[in-house]
């Protein structure tokens, strides 16, 4: 029996195939501003763990409110932060989540929320074409994503690709707007306290299920001691 490749692994794969057969400019574009996102990121301003998190509201693709309180009412919360709906690597990654953590948390007591500044009638898409089982919600403004001091901006090489193509960023999520949040998953417990946060300024690099895992058990231990 094979060994299930990690989250990754998964990605590195993908990107390494992709190089193959993209369009050489484009591919430098891309990986350009990767690294700069990785050189230049404000790692200070990542949200921690230990902080704080304020009361939010967040839009679930079905139309539902979704509060913090509410969404804590029954255990702890996980947040996974992706860019947008037709973001091929954040496809690759809530499909892995799917199957390999979103059982594991609902176990564990707690409540799984994809997050993306995309509206909820073009965000839908993700949820059906994976049957995803946790909730996708819209973060509106990029509010609680700029709370968390996770945001960027294309840089203008990309800014110009994306005009040329004719598929400015803020017209693809509905926002009007050049910003998304870098890949990030925090993990809160029920007295509103990030437990866990991992934040990546390359959107090719993402949270395993296992450290999400880990850290809601050790939510679930400190809550027996």
């Amino acid at each position: 029996m094979s060994e299930t490749k990690s989250l990754n692994q998964t990605l590195a794969e993908f990107q390494a195939n992709r190089a193959k057969t993209m369009d050489p400019s484009a591919l430098k574009i891309n990986v350009q501003q990767r690294q700069l996102l990785i050189d230049t990121a404000d790692r200070s301003g990542f949200v921690k763990a230990g902080d704080k998190v304020d009361a939010f509201t967040l839009k679930e693709v079905g139309g539902a409110e979704l509060s913090l309180r509410q969404l804590l009412a029954t255990g702890p919360l996980v947040l996974v932060f992706f860019r947008f709906e037709g973001c091929p690597a954040c496809n690759i990654a809530l499909s892995y989540y799917n199957t390999h953590l979103a059982a594991a948390v609902k176990e564990l007591g707690a409540t799984l929320v994809a997050v993306s500044p995309q509206v909820p009638e073009r965000l839908v898409g993700i949820k059906e074409r994976h049957d995803l089982d946790f909730l996708v919600a819209t973060d509106f403004g990029n509010d609680l994503a700029r709370k968390f001091g996770i945001l960027y901006s294309y840089d203008e090489p990309s800014r110009q690709a994306a005009l040329a193509k004719g598929t400015p960023i803020g017209d693809v999520t509905g926002t009007g707007t050049w910003e998304l949040p870098m890949p990030a998953t925090i993990v809160i417990d029920q007295t509103s306290t990030a437990r866990f946060a991992d934040v990546s300024p390359d959107w090719l690099v993402r949270t395993e299920p296992d450290n999400v895992i880990e850290a809601l058990r050790l939510i679930g231990e400190r809550a027996a001691a």
